[in-house]
């Protein structure tokens, strides 16, 4: 007796429920109302469905608990060429999932891995001042894996966060090759932290871009201080056949053409008033300028021959060049690679006391 009091309770409180406001009761008849069409579409033939009495009473009730909106809504009797596309659909769908292969989609490109993405972030973070192509040679050089500039940029958008507002300096295109054994030279002045004159002579190999040495001096030029300045540049190195210059008055001076003439060297001088005609000893300062010396204060003149030293080391042997497919100067002078580091693991080597930091082997 009690069990049946519960159910009658249970059955006045669902029937409550159907009857009083809200969306119950909306819901279950819109669910009988189209259990109740798929019963009159099975039933029929193409031509349109029959309603019996009992059809028309049941919709019409059903409808009576449903708002005129809802009403538009499920009085749209399903035909059966919808119940067919349904039924070819879910059959294509069955054999896809019993005889396709165990891949679901197409894979796609894997793209950098964790540790090339650490790497470049880390050199980014290290050396601000690089810019996408920098870095992708650098990887190459320190790493061996070719890299595009391309994906560089994508890995530091999408995860380098820079500190400061600072842009790394735009690279130029070189011009081609020069003959070997062709020299450099040109002048450039610099300002101690003391706002003292310092006169900085740059010799380069045209060939392998190599740095051969600096030649620093302290006030005025003339042809006595050339000659010196000259001479301690190549001090350790060889003689060239051919010495470039541009039309500088310096470089006309008797005591250095004598000096040339005993050396036994060529002089060859570029267009006037054209600096192109001289870019790779051009774009050398610009970058010593750019890289360096903006950023570093020398004290004398014994100090910034010390620093463009360390410059000249870092240069030739360490820094990537894009004039030279990646490679560093000392590799196309013919110098032994350093090998390449373990992407998984590597340490980073300072260069310029700090200035410039790289991922050597372990």
């Amino acid at each position: 007796m009690k069990e049946l009091l519960l159910l009658l309770a249970h059955l006045i409180a669902t029937i409550a429920k159907l009857l009083g406001p809200g969306g119950a009761k909306t819901v279950v008849a819109e669910s009988l109302i189209m259990k109740q069409q798929l019963l009159v579409v099975s039933r029929t033939r193409r031509r349109a469905p029959n309603l019996s009495a009992l059809d028309r009473f049941l919709l019409g009730f059903w409808s009576l608990l449903l708002s005129p909106r809802h009403i538009r809504r499920a009085a749209i009797v399903i035909r059966p060429s919808t119940l067919f596309k349904f039924h070819d659909i879910l059959k294509k769908r069955k054999y896809r999932l019993l005889y396709s292969s165990t891949s679901r989609r197409k894979p796609g490109p894997a793209g950098p891995s964790p540790e090339l993405v650490r790497a470049i972030v880390e050199m980014k973070r290290r050396n601000p001042r690089f810019g996408c192509r920098r870095i992708a040679m650098q990887i190459k050089e320190a790493f061996g894996i070719d890299i595009d500039k391309d994906l560089v940029r994508r890995v530091l958008h999408k995860h380098y966060c820079p500190s400061s507002n600072g842009d790394g300096p735009s690279w130029l295109t070189f011009l081609g090759h020069s003959k070997d054994s062709l020299w450099s030279i040109d002048l450039f002045r610099c300002e101690s932290i003391l706002l003292k004159s310092h006169w900085v002579l740059v010799v380069m190999d045209q060939f392998t871009r190599r740095i051969i040495g600096f030649g620093v001096h302290v006030g005025d030029v003339n042809g006595i201080a050339m000659c010196c300045m000259f001479n301690n540049a190549i001090s350790n190195q060889g003689v060239p056949h051919h010495l470039s210059s541009d039309n500088d008055p310096l470089f006309r001076y008797h005591r250095w053409k004598a000096n040339l003439r005993i050396l036994e060297i060529d002089d060859i001088k570029s267009i006037p008033y054209t600096p192109r005609s001289h870019p790779f000893v051009e774009r050398l300062i610009g970058t010593i300028r750019r890289e360096y010396l903006d950023h570093v204060f020398f004290w004398n003149a014994r100090d910034l021959e010390r620093k463009l030293v360390d410059f000249a080391n870092y240069y030739n042997r360490h820094r990537a060049h894009h004039s030279l497919g990646g490679e560093s100067p000392a590799v196309v002078s013919g110098e032994p690679h350093n090998g390449h580091a373990n992407i998984g693991d590597y340490p980073w080597q300072q260069y310029c006391s700090g200035l410039f930091q790289l991922p050597v082997a372990a």
